[in-house]
């Protein structure tokens, strides 16, 4: 297993210009795919979330995986893009996160979403692929193909479609990233916002010149946050990346209702840790 540099641009060299964040970050797979035909092997696979969530809410650079793509199928292996927490509309402007990077992958990994609570999880991929198995090996699953756990993902599809929730999505998510941005004006401990729909990210920083990560400030907000009602979890090497993904269904109230318990406890943090 070998695991690459996350294409994160906020702390990208500054010297690399923006438009090329994508191919500069891209570099780290190609090492590794020249490091092992060194040793006369290849890639099988490459595996990422199309937005990589733990990573810190990072959204990749433009044309990141199109680029890497490219190199792992020219070297033999398979694209796989793991949209368990970002697929079925929650970016809002697409159905699948790894749209807006304007590529098809090999295998899709999808759950959560797709039944609502339920316990549901799904594989798509291409015939090429599948039939790349009929091999005589023997494949088995238990719960595979459930027509309960099925007629559950077919039902929340259509309430997706239904009832508009990624055009929701994306409306309400630009409004809290408006709002969002409107605070970082105000606290400088707030380094970058980020999102896409309804999956958010703040990133907060002692210094915005070195990008120092506010670790305990994130904690105390989330912490702050959970007390007066709101849930958000914090992710990223240093921790320090307010994580939110609210739900589809989430409404203008319902975001204004967070903005106001955001600010309440900015404010209350700022007055105990500065």
């Amino acid at each position: 297993m070998h695991v690459a540099n996350v294409p994160d641009s906020y702390r990208a060299p500054a010297d690399w210009p923006a438009e090329e964040h994508g191919k500069r970050f891209a570099e780290s797979v190609a090492e590794q795919i020249a490091a092992m035909q060194a040793k006369g092997e290849g890639p099988g696979f490459f595996i990422a979330e199309s937005i990589p969530s733990v990573a810190g809410q990072v959204f990749l650079p433009d044309g990141y995986l199109k680029e890497v793509y490219r190199l792992v199928r020219e070297a033999g292996g398979v694209c796989i893009a793991d949209e368990v927490q970002v697929g079925f509309g929650r970016v809002g402007s697409h159905w699948w996160a790894f749209e807006t990077q304007g590529v098809v992958p090999d295998i899709v990994t999808m759950g959560k979403p797709i039944g609502d609570g339920h316990p549901l999880a799904a594989v798509v991929t291409t015939r090429e692929v599948t039939d790349s198995f009929n091999n005589g090996m023997e494949y088995f699953n238990t719960f595979g193909g459930n027509p309960v756990s099925c007629a559950v993902g077919l039902a929340v599809l259509d309430v997706i479609e239904g009832q508009g929730l990624r055009g929701n999505a994306l409306a309400v998510g630009n409004y809290l990233i408006s709002s969002f941005k409107a605070m970082q004006a105000r606290y400088e401990v707030i380094g970058d916002v980020r999102g896409m729909g309804l999956f958010l990210g703040i990133e907060l920083v002692t210094d915005r010149k070195t990008k120092a990560p506010a670790t305990e400030f994130a904690r105390a907000v989330s912490n702050g946050a959970r007390q007066r009602g709101v849930l958000m979890g914090t992710e990223g090497p240093h921790d320090n990346v307010l994580k939110m993904r609210p739900p589809m269904i989430f409404s203008k109230r319902d975001a204004n209702h967070l903005l106001a318990v955001l600010e309440e406890t900015f404010a209350d943090v700022s007055k105990r840790l500065g």
